[in-house]
């Protein structure tokens, strides 16, 4: 009897450690896919910004700057990996959450659907950098998706940005990516604007009385 109880107890033991190696093996994997995902967003996100840039105004007319990888850019994504890092060490189970990095993957993908359809409905009227200066084959935009939101590009920015956080499951950087998104956009509307009303006059202002920006909270 007492043979049998130790094997028992062994057996248990066994099966509960052969449990906890199938959940932490389940949770290196999705950690691991959403690591690859997040890294493929950024890949392709930057890849095509400058592609797409280089096809509507020359490649000899378009500089590493249309890769939109600034400092401030660079020390947000890395503080967005330290989290990942620290979190996937230290709380695994954290990153186990498919519904939660599902929802992400779908953000990054109606962002980018989103920007890219902006980019592609203005195509030399877009610019990565704004306009201070008048140029000819600069045209107002109100057709297409620019219908329904005067900056879409930066409406497909800001869900695309967000969601890369929320892919990766990263509970810090997904509060402070949108609030610091958030701020930067809430600046950098109006200053913009301030030219195209100088470019279009009240044919800019009629516009943009009647279709929102395309980010919450900023008119």
């Amino acid at each position: 009897m007492p043979k049998r109880g130790r094997r028992k107890g062994k057996e248990r033991k066994g099966e509960s450690g052969g449990e906890m190696g199938v959940k932490y093996s389940s949770s290196t994997a999705v950690a691991q896919l959403q690591l690859s995902q997040f890294l493929a967003a950024l890949f392709f996100f930057h890849g095509s910004e400058y592609v797409l840039a280089a096809a509507f105004h020359g490649r000899y007319n378009v500089s590493l700057s249309s890769l939109l990888i600034s400092k401030q850019y660079v020390v947000a994504m890395a503080c967005a990996l330290v989290e990942y890092f620290i979190e996937y060490s230290f709380f695994p189970e954290l990153k186990n959450n498919r519904l939660v990095s599902n929802i992400g993957l779908f953000l990054v993908l109606l962002g980018e659907v989103i920007r890219k359809t902006a980019i592609l409905t203005a195509r030399k009227s877009f610019t990565h950098n704004i306009r201070i200066r008048y140029e000819d084959q600069h045209v107002l935009i109100t057709h297409g998706i620019y219908r329904f939101m005067r900056h879409p590009s930066y409406c497909g920015f800001f869900i695309w940005a967000i969601g890369t956080q929320v892919m990766i499951c990263n509970r810090f950087c997904i509060v402070a990516f949108a609030v610091v998104i958030w701020q930067f956009f809430y600046k950098r509307i109006p200053y913009e604007e301030f030219f195209l009303k100088q470019f279009f006059g009240s044919y800019y202002v009629e516009y943009a009385r009647h279709v929102p920006s395309g980010l919450p909270f900023i008119k």
